[in-house]
């Protein structure tokens, strides 16, 4: 699949913004300390996916009914759904000068009662952008940080409606934020999330 930039100016994968808040005190600790384990940018990138994927538990996997969206407080309260935890990844990439976009894929439910977009990120590494899910393991799902070939939770399977969302985005797409912050709490946020882009 053939991934499109939003925007042509890498700056723009390099930003802050509200919800991917690398300047927080808590995301540069955060980076800081992930930064001093690992010899370059490529570990360093690794170090930080498998940090959001391992030790931030997706909500609907552990069953918290918070609901974050912030990177910043994605941090602080170790939970947050798929684009949370993208959001946390792409801060932290970010907070150490790698671009980083954020990605979106259309899948459906498990239980068939319809679809929702599940939200990832691409980095950019060796003149291309990779691919990466945070979403977090669990039976059936292996994701793994990879610059050779994607290693995603899902491949879309388009017999089910489901499709790759090509475009890269500098900022949450608009819908992802609106459910986001309209939701009081996960059962909320699972009946408004967006269905697609």
């Amino acid at each position: 699949m053939q991934l499109i930039q939003e925007d042509p100016d890498l700056s723009a994968y390099l930003a802050a913004d509200e919800a991917v808040d690398h300047h927080h005190p808590r995301v540069r600790q955060t980076a800081a300390r992930l930064a001093a384990e690992v010899a370059d940018s490529y570990a360093y990138a690794q170090a930080a996916y498998e940090f959001v994927r391992d030790t931030i538990p997706h909500s609907a996997d552990s069953g918290d009914p918070r609901v974050t969206w912030r990177a910043s407080d994605v941090l602080e309260q170790r939970t947050g759904i798929c684009y949370a935890k993208a959001h946390a990844l792409a801060a932290l990439l970010r907070a150490e000068d790698i671009p980083t976009a954020l990605c979106y894929q259309r899948l459906a439910h498990d239980d068939g009662s319809g679809h929702a977009v599940h939200g990832l990120v691409a980095v950019r590494f060796r003149g291309a952008w990779h691919r990466q899910d945070p979403r977090g393991n669990k039976p059936g799902v292996a994701a793994r940080f990879s610059l050779d070939g994607e290693e995603l939770a899902w491949v879309p399977d388009p017999a089910a409606g489901e499709a790759d969302h090509p475009l890269l985005y500098a900022a949450p797409h608009p819908a992802v934020l609106t459910a986001l912050r309209g939701a009081p709490d996960r059962a909320h946020l699972w009946r408004t999330l967006p269905t697609a882009l």
